[in-house]
């Protein structure tokens, strides 16, 4: 609004001059300015108004959600080149601050009940999915790995117990053939193990439950293979990969996977609203950020295929995921109808933290809160979808 008010004090001081003559300006009526001010202010704002009536779907979305989304939610949405909005809801319920507070302690960890920014720091669960799949094509496009390449050729534990088959776009996909326990006890006994390749050895005697390919089980199985296999290939952490290859060339100054005895890359990485974006950024625009490019446009559309077709079997599947298909790391939330291409992809957090990449209409958002109940979560996330095409069509 400061430009607003800078132009009426503008007009304002130019109908108030006595002398026009004497800023020796081309004579004109002296009615001119007024007239000329009043409908140049008009017209401003009443192009502000249009511009801030255009989320007000929006802004309406994130306030009465708020009490589901935990009571604190910072949303940031990009199109043409820049950040279109921004906006945050911080209201806590003292139930809710009580309830956070108890979880960090359990945890040996301090509450964090600070008002969300874009710069705040949560764990975005699954949405680290989505960071990993993208480091794994990295190699894939620097030829040290092909997304057909069978894990037993790095991993002999797998082959030993019989699951050295399993390719690299079947891990990345969740296609293993392994029956992984549920989520948050997968995680729970990952933060346990010492090592890579410990998290290894208790994958390799899970029992199996189809023939890699054929069953689709969203898990924490896939990604930590694979996430063992970059650190074979390139001798270095997983972390350290993520660091060199993502974040510093992205400029995810403050996401990480930490620093545990083993990385999580399906679950274990910290990030902020606005490095988020960056990310988001780079696979709207088919691989490039800022001029620079990071993954190969074969690979954006590699990730984006839909895995789950007719011929899998759906053993798992978390409900705020509905009926989305999936790719590489991504959920596959919408497809044209006239060309049978990918046009809206997501990856939702078991925290309810929700990044989303439109590329029909050109844009990305990130949706940062911290909530572990996920129930009517997949219909939130259709009428936010809703809600940003008609704000930004």
């Amino acid at each position: 609004m400061v430009p607003v008010l800078q132009i009426a004090a503008f007009c304002v001081y130019f109908t108030t001059v006595e002398n026009i003559s004497s800023l020796q300006l081309h004579p004109m009526p002296t009615t001119f300015f007024p007239r000329f001010c009043l409908a140049f202010l008009v017209s401003i704002l009443i192009g502000c108004s249009a511009s801030a009536q255009s989320f007000a779907g929006v802004d309406d979305w994130l306030q009465s959600n708020a009490p589901h989304l935990g009571g604190r939610a910072v949303l940031v949405v990009y199109k043409g080149g820049k950040v279109v909005y921004t906006n945050a809801v911080n209201e806590m319920s003292r139930r809710q601050k009580r309830v956070s507070r108890f979880i960090a302690q359990r945890q040996g960890k301090e509450a964090n009940v600070d008002d969300l920014t874009t710069t705040s720091r949560l764990p975005i669960a699954s949405c680290s999915k989505w960071l990993s799949a993208a480091l794994v094509m990295t190699f894939v496009d620097e030829g040290k790995l092909k997304l057909t390449d069978s894990v037993g050729r790095w991993l002999p534990v797998l082959s030993q117990h019989g699951k050295g088959a399993i390719t690299i776009s079947q891990c990345l996909s969740h296609l293993t053939g392994i029956k992984a326990p549920p989520l948050k006890e997968s995680l729970q006994e990952t933060r346990e193990i010492s090592s890579m390749e410990e998290a290894i050895e208790k994958l390799a005697t899970l029992p199996a439950e189809g023939a890699p390919g054929t069953v689709f089980h969203y898990s924490n199985a896939g990604l930590q293979i694979a996430g063992a296999v970059l650190e074979k290939i390139s001798g270095k952490s997983f972390e350290q990969l993520f660091a060199e290859r993502l974040a510093k060339p992205l400029q995810m100054k403050n996401t990480d996977f930490g620093k545990g005895r083993v990385a999580l890359p399906a679950g274990g990485a910290q990030s902020t609203a606005e490095d988020y974006l960056h990310f988001l950024v780079m696979i709207l625009n088919n691989g490039v950020f800022e001029g620079k490019r990071i993954l190969s446009e074969q690979s954006i559309r590699e990730m984006q295929v839909n895995r789950i077709t007719p011929a899998v079997r759906v053993a798992y599947s978390p409900a705020e995921a509905g009926d989305f298909g999936y790719g590489y790391g991504e959920w596959v939330m919408e497809t044209s109808t006239l060309t049978n291409r990918t046009t809206a992809v997501c990856s939702p957090g078991l925290f309810g933290a929700f990044p989303l990449v439109e590329s029909e209409k050109g844009y990305c958002a990130f949706l940062l809160c911290y909530n572990l109940k996920s129930k009517g979560r997949n219909e939130r996330y259709k009428e936010l979808k809703s809600l940003l095409d008609k704000a930004l069509n």
